[in-house]
């Protein structure tokens, strides 16, 4: 017999409280932290949604692991246990632990490119995008159309485009460093990348002289999805899938804050000799020795374990599945989302649902406003906020204006995520009301984590 329900594949055994707070009190919290949700207190919020780098749950073969880190300065026990399992995954010859994935961005960029380069990724995230930048250097986001089309229902929209990327190699000689596809596409809406994408543009750079990089923090998710949807992958393990993935490409970024399963770490893998060594002083200036990157011992252990867990067939069905429920949920009530559900989040349209807020005034960053004031729920904005600002320093509209609810991995249970559909149905019953906001202060970089914002009109609902 084959039940119908997915049941979380672990048993809690050490629980935390949430402190609740009232509609109130959650109105002058918003207008205390300038209309930011990254400036609250964690503690004043109920269903925390703002990312799942780093805010997941340890399992206990994790914190065995971590009870034997070895915090030897140089050549630590515990170093080789995490190169063996990154090895093991990728087959990359050189791994270099990081404090984080933007740490290994920043030195792989730092050591790679110059100004007036141009990276192609089917789309960089905000702090892929940052590091690339203040190279001066562009990040330039060349996703398949359909990519672009959040109602669409298509099984990989996370691919990069073959054509447009080829045209810019040739179009560009000596001006393309590297090319990048992240995996899953974090900023198109979670969506997967196929292996038949993930080879061809393999073949193209390598055509071309150009080393292909997999941002890889989603990768054990994408190779699930490859599993599910790709002809000719059924009945191979998310494992294998894994291991060819990374056989197209020449290194990867990582962090391992997503489906590294732990709360802080990530590494830089490639295999060309001369840019590791470069890679690695870079590392030695700014983060630590190669044996270690800034990482405690313990981190390096709970990584090592993390990376093996992820790659559990019953975890990833558990977690692919909880997410298209509530997807299931919004849907059939009619609530616009990124269609089919990505893997670590559900994408609201915030500009489908919100037609009557120009991007001026940042329709998703209003919404995910309103869904903290009426449920406590804490999301992040993907949308004008975040990418609306150009490196001229002139403001431009984001392609898409989406609220990401990125579901950490194992902390929540059902109930929550049955909470959570009802806030948003109920959100969804009062959209007509919800008014736009503005900007009233904001650093030039990464403005969403520290600008503070007021409404545009006055209040949040009319």
């Amino acid at each position: 017999m084959q039940f119908k329900t997915i049941i979380e594949p672990f048993r809690i055994k050490t629980v935390e409280p949430i402190r609740q707070t009232t509609r109130a009190e959650r109105e002058l919290l918003l207008a205390e932290a300038g209309y930011n949700l990254f400036l609250l207190k964690a503690e004043d919020v109920l269903i925390d949604l703002l990312t799942d780098s780093g805010t997941g749950a340890t399992s206990s073969g994790q914190w065995a692991g971590m009870m034997l880190g070895d915090e030897s300065y140089a050549g630590a026990r515990s170093f080789f246990k995490f190169e063996t399992a990154v090895t093991h995954i990728t087959h990359f010859q050189h791994v270099i632990p990081t404090h984080q994935g933007r740490a290994a961005e920043r030195i792989l960029f730092g050591s790679a490119l110059k100004e007036g380069d141009i990276v192609p990724n089917n789309t960089h995230f905000d702090t892929t995008r940052a590091n690339v930048e203040y190279r001066g250097a562009t990040a330039l986001d060349i996703p398949v159309p359909e990519g672009r089309d959040p109602a669409l229902v298509l099984p990989f929209k996370g691919n990069i485009d073959l054509e447009t990327l080829e045209k810019v190699i040739v179009e560009n000689p000596g001006r393309v460093p590297l090319a990048m596809i992240t995996v899953t596409n974090n900023s198109g809406g979670g969506q997967p990348v196929s292996m038949a994408n993930i080879r061809a543009a393999s073949e193209i750079c390598r055509r071309h002289g150009v080393p292909l990089f997999l941002d890889a923090c989603r990768f054990a998710e994408n190779a699930w999805f490859i599993k599910m949807r790709e002809e000719g992958y059924a009945d191979k393990t998310p494992l294998e899938i894994a291991q060819e993935m990374f056989s197209y490409a020449d290194g990867c970024t990582m962090s391992a804050k997503k489906d590294g399963m732990a709360n802080i770490g990530g590494f830089l893998a490639l295999n060309d000799d001369a840019l590791a060594q470069e890679c690695k002083t870079l590392l030695i200036l700014t983060e630590g020795f190669p044996t270690y990157g800034g990482l405690a011992g313990y981190d390096l252990e709970a990584i090592a374990v993390g990376l093996e867990e992820v790659l559990h067939e019953d975890y990833l069905r558990y977690r692919v599945r909880s997410v298209a429920y509530l997807g299931d949920i919004l849907t059939k009530n009619g609530i616009p989302i990124v269609q089919p559900p990505g893997g670590h989040a559900i994408y609201i349209d915030a500009k489908a649902m919100l037609p009557h807020i120009p991007p001026s005034e940042y329709p998703a960053w209003a919404l995910s406003l309103v869904m903290y004031l009426e449920g406590g729920v804490r999301t992040v904005e993907i949308g004008s906020v975040m990418f609306g600002l150009q490196p001229d320093g002139a403001e431009k509209p984001a392609a898409m204006e989406l609220v990401r609810m990125a579901f950490p991995r194992r902390v929540y249970t059902q109930s929550h995520v049955d909470y959570l559909a009802e806030v948003l149905l109920y959100v969804n019953s009062i959209k007509d009301r919800i008014r736009g906001v503005k900007i009233v202060e904001a650093p030039p970089v990464l403005r969403h984590f520290t600008a503070r914002l007021a409404p545009a009109h006055d209040t949040l609902l009319a």
